[in-house]
């Protein structure tokens, strides 16, 4: 784990109303490597697939998201399945990603390292 991903995963989402440009092609690859691996943008969402035992422990996962989501004001889309769950941001105001979702993807990603 880099200093810059501590950084992230510490830092507090913006409020988001619109009239800011996505970020570009270039700071979203700066960005990337502060994640885990497993993060990708695709169709232009950060996102990333999570794999759990059982249905219980996919939903303590879901519950841990939402509180997440909660405390920084920037909610993903969550896919659930039984035992899977896709997280995907982007910040809709500005119609792709923003620094809000890379800071939201690092602290799902430490939920991992309590």
């Amino acid at each position: 784990m880099t200093d810059t991903f501590c950084d992230l995963s510490q830092g507090k989402c913006k409020p988001c109303e619109g009239g800011v440009a996505p970020l570009s092609a270039a700071e979203i690859s700066a960005l990337m490597p502060q994640l885990v691996s497993d993060w990708q943008v695709l169709e232009g969402k950060l996102q990333r697939d999570f794999n759990f035992a059982d249905h219980y422990i996919t939903m303590t996962f879901v519950n841990a998201v939402a509180w997440v989501s909660h405390q920084q004001g920037h909610h993903p889309d969550l896919t659930v399945g039984w035992n899977t769950c896709r997280v995907a941001y982007i910040t809709h105001a500005i119609g792709g990603l923003s620094e809000s979702d890379f800071i939201c993807a690092a602290k799902i990603d430490a939920l991992f390292t309590l």
